[in-house]
């Protein structure tokens, strides 16, 4: 396993770079362990669902540096991170992981503010007189 190779994940504003090496299963996200890095339990899971798919939990440790947008785009982005690495080093598993929809990036952005308006949509208050 070639654990300085770098494998990239984004979503919205994030960018993570993950990488994968044999091991006991722990997951380091900017230097800090899952637990607390991030606080919310679903999104936890939804980062070692990948591993779990693939009956990689407790085998491999997972490294990411992730920066950018929130914790929903940053999971996300940590997420594909992983499961391109996984296609790559375990090439037997793409199959399973295409199915899941682990590799497909999710393209929706913010939409830009329009001017005369408070933000993409919302619109001021309207007032007759």
């Amino acid at each position: 396993m070639n654990q300085n190779k770098v494998y990239t994940g984004r979503r919205k504003e994030s960018v993570a770079r993950v990488r994968l090496k044999e091991g006991t299963g722990h997951i380091m996200i900017n230097g800090k362990r899952i637990e607390i890095f991030i606080n919310r339990a679903d999104h936890r899971k939804a980062i070692t669902q990948v591993l779990a798919d693939t009956q990689l939990e407790g085998k491999v440790n997972v490294i990411a540096k992730v920066s950018g947008g929130g914790i929903t785009g940053q999971k996300d982005a940590i997420k594909m991170g992983l499961a391109r690495a996984i296609c790559d080093i375990y090439p037997d598993m793409k199959q399973l992981i295409k199915e899941k929809g682990y590799l497909t990036r999710d393209s929706r952005e913010k939409e830009r503010r329009k001017y005369g308006l408070a933000k993409a949509r919302k619109s001021y208050q309207f007032s007759k007189r």
